[in-house]
């Protein structure tokens, strides 16, 4: 997994016919922004930090609110729409900036969200900092001003996105704000010395426009270097400067959430999966080597994403010798590539169709089995994959892993209903699912029963392998010793 950071960008959104005067903010299902005084065009500065497990369907609901009280019950406001996409839409999406317009009220337009969405760093440093600033312009009648600063980290593209505001210090031209707590990742994505990294600082007076007072830039590593002359910033040219006091940098903790996590005390649920039913239907395999492949990472070493590349590194041979071979080449694979999304299984099943489709005498018979947490970023490519590949000698087993819900997954087991694309029918049924949580105990680590979970992960084969024969005209050889049944092979 890969923390991803949900964003409003800097450029203005499109603008919300809304009366000025009023506060507006919106809601995420687990958080708030916060709320931005009259405009139509909110900023927002708060953001939210996700784990993306690029093998779920992550749903996200946006709704925007009038905030025109101070009533913490959301029902108290004005509902202004709302929008509805996934994770995984916004982190694919180009740029990693998505545009969504807002729905919800009959006969209205209600704008535009846009959220983008940038892989951060491994970094957990936390940094506190504290600035003043002296002699700021004269915004107010009476000589003051109620000043605040902006922090603007630069992007790669080149844009500004806001990372922080400090509070509002009213009826001063020489503030001292509060010490403030920022990941260092929101600064500069823990790259300390990449030449793009500027932080651009405004300073503001508060009213209804907030005024411009000034502005300065500098870096993350500027400021590491806490408080000396270099980090004392002029933001006119009449002797008004902004000062850094103090900074100091933490190490923040966390714990694990990945269903791929290898702790050193158990195995994680995919390697249990892998064993308890790789174990069960290699008995059905001769030889004992297994092409076993990965779907959904970054490969070293230049990091290019792929859907189906073999867990053992070797591009020209991806067997694996035997289950304890496959689990082997798994963990070495979680310690060589990134896990990344989307979550696409139409091309591990057309590699393996590819294979299949080569010997269709009846000799030899293929049982794919993927392991998965349950999403399908391209059920569509999928579905058509499965009718091509279902008049194909090929089985499919699907074990789902994990708390997920498993309607695609069941959707494709069409025991009822036979799984179709773009017109056409499955010639036959080739998916079994297994929901592997239905198998061990309430700790996760014990499998209750390993007879019922190999009677069910076996129940459709024979009747696959047997509709392929006859949909061909293939009749069984005599039991003759020097004529073997048909082998099963296995792709993992």
């Amino acid at each position: 997994s890969c923390l991803n950071d949900v964003i409003n960008q800097r450029p203005p959104a499109p603008k919300i016919e809304t009366p000025r005067g009023n506060i507006m903010g919106f809601s995420l299902w687990f958080g708030r922004t916060e709320v931005i005084d009259n405009t139509r065009n909110p900023d927002f500065v708060r953001k939210f930090v996700l784990d993306f497990f690029f093998e779920e369907k992550q749903n996200l609901r946006f709704d925007v609110y009038n905030v025109d009280s101070r009533s913490c019950n959301i029902s108290k406001h004005d509902f202004l729409g709302q929008t509805f996409c996934t994770l995984g839409e916004i982190i694919g999406s180009t740029g990693g900036r998505l545009e969504r317009t807002l729905s919800g009220i009959p006969g209205k337009k209600c704008g535009v969200i846009i959220f983008a969405a940038e892989e951060l760093s491994n970094c957990r440093d936390i940094a506190t900092m504290q600035l003043c600033a002296n002699k700021l312009d004269k915004k107010d009648f009476f000589g003051k001003s109620d000043p605040f600063l902006v922090f603007y980290r630069s992007n790669e593209d080149g844009t500004f996105t806001i990372c922080h505001k400090t509070e509002v210090i009213k009826n001063t031209l020489n503030p001292v704000w509060q010490p403030f707590t920022i990941p260092v990742r929101a600064l500069c994505n823990g790259d300390y010395d990449r030449s793009e990294n500027i932080l651009h600082n405004s300073v503001m007076h508060t009213n209804r426009d907030h005024d411009f007072i000034g502005e300065f830039t500098t870096s993350y590593r500027e400021l590491s270097r806490g408080q000396n002359q270099f980090n004392v910033y002029e933001v006119r040219h009449n002797l008004e400067v902004v000062t850094l006091l103090s900074f100091k940098v933490e190490s923040e903790y966390t714990f694990p959430t990945s269903l791929h996590y290898m702790s050193p005390y158990q195995m994680n649920a995919y390697a249990m999966a892998l064993k308890a039913v790789g174990e069960i239907i290699q008995d059905y395999d001769s030889d004992k080597l297994f092409p076993a492949y990965g779907f959904g990472a970054k490969l070293p070493p230049d990091g290019k994403i792929s859907h189906a590349f073999p867990l053992g590194g070797d591009g020209d041979n991806p067997n694996c010798v035997g289950i304890e071979g496959v689990l082997e080449a798994y963990f070495q694979s979680l310690r060589t590539v990134q896990l990344y999304g989307p979550t696409n299984f139409a091309p591990v099943i057309n590699k393996v169709a590819n294979c299949a489709a080569e010997i269709t005498d009846g000799s030899q018979y293929f049982v794919l089995l993927m392991i998965t947490d349950g999403v399908i970023s391209d059920m569509v490519q999928t579905k058509e994959a499965v009718v091509n590949a279902a008049s194909l000698p090929l089985s499919i087993i699907i074990v789902g892993v994990g708390p997920a819900e498993f309607d695609a997954m069941e959707e494709l087991d069409g025991d009822e209903v036979r799984v179709s694309s773009r017109g056409r029918l499955a010639e036959r049924d080739i998916v079994q699912f297994v929901p592997f949580r239905d198998y061990i105990d309430r700790s996760g680590n014990q499998v209750l029963s390993m007879a019922r979970l190999a009677k069910d992960v076996l129940a459709e084969i024979p009747d696959q392998l047997l509709s392929f024969m006859r949909s061909r005209g293939i009749e069984p050889r005599p039991a003759l010793s020097s004529s073997p049944l048909p082998e099963l092979h296995r792709h993992i």
